[in-house]
């Protein structure tokens, strides 16, 4: 009998675990105002909404291009230095971003191929992000 119960708890418990949901961002917007709407605020909603029906999404985000910008870990040794819109949210941004990773579980991939286009190197950018070859590999990698 205790078999016959354990049985049905766990069948019941792969039947309402849900399914597993993945998404790959590809990041290249060097707008504050679109990385925020589309990254900071749709994971954090998308998440939501499928915790809501006891599902699962998984975050991955490759970045490339303009957006090298928001993962550096001091924006003033960079050459983004001059953008204001980016200094004055700079410090809100990066908590922002640790939280999606900390919180919400996104990993953050970076193009390493355009790094030199940004005079960036490995110790400039922020430790929880892993640098790959290069954005198409990362895209490839997880849409597979």
């Amino acid at each position: 009998m205790r078999r016959m119960l354990l049985l049905i708890l766990c069948s019941a418990a792969i039947v309402l675990a849900g399914d597993i949901h993945k998404v790959v961002y590809d990041l290249t917007t060097g707008s504050v105002k679109k990385f925020e709407k589309h990254i900071l605020k749709g994971v954090v909603v998308n998440k939501g909404l499928y915790e809501k029906r006891f599902e699962e999404l998984t975050v991955a985000v490759v970045i490339h291009g303009e957006a090298y910008r928001f993962f550096v870990k001091d924006v003033d040794r960079t050459q983004f230095k001059k953008e204001m819109t980016l200094h004055n949210e700079f410090d809100l941004l990066k908590k922002r971003i640790r939280s999606l990773h900390e919180n919400y579980d996104v990993e953050f991939l970076m193009c390493g191929a355009g790094m030199s286009k940004y005079r960036l190197k490995p110790e400039d950018i922020v430790n929880f992000v892993k640098i790959i070859p290069n954005s198409t590999i990362g895209l490839i990698d997880k849409q597979n």
